[in-house]
């Protein structure tokens, strides 16, 4: 798997719309966050970040509010939005094999079993991005390495 800078600042923004939108109580509900502040804080440049967060948002991850007291807010709970719901938002499938999903690849003769692992690291991958959520990362209980 690779983590592009797009992925990270996905994530970061995330993070970052998530801890200014918490209540307190994991609810979203608090102030909106607007783009420029987000990348100046995450220090992403603001014309790449306006792409990722429209991502965000077709996705159903981030609501756009707009007018002079707009800004970003969570679509839903951070309990329910996980690293891999970004990942994919912005990236597609969580890994690739000659830049297509590991689920599409195909092979031959002593090459057959390939697929198997590229599968198997696909799912492992997966098990470790769907279950960690923003506020898993928000509490500090990201998965131990």
């Amino acid at each position: 798997m690779y983590i592009s800078a797009r992925a990270d600042y996905a994530l970061r923004a995330m993070l970052a719309v998530a801890d200014a939108g918490s209540t307190g109580d994991g609810v979203p509900g608090g102030e909106l966050v607007k783009a420029a502040s987000l990348a100046e804080r995450q220090d992403i440049p603001l014309s790449f970040l306006q792409g990722i967060l429209l991502d965000l948002r077709r996705a159903g991850l981030l609501h756009s509010h707009r007018g002079t007291e707009g800004g970003y807010a969570l679509s839903r709970p951070p309990a329910e939005i996980s690293v891999g719901d970004v990942l994919r938002a912005v990236g597609g499938a969580l890994t690739s094999v000659r830049g297509m999903p590991a689920d599409r690849t195909g092979y031959h003769g002593v090459a057959t079993g390939l697929r198997d692992v590229w599968l198997a690291v696909d799912g492992a991958i997966a098990l470790v991005v769907d279950r960690t959520t923003l506020a898993d990362l928000l509490a500090d209980r990201a998965p131990a390495p």
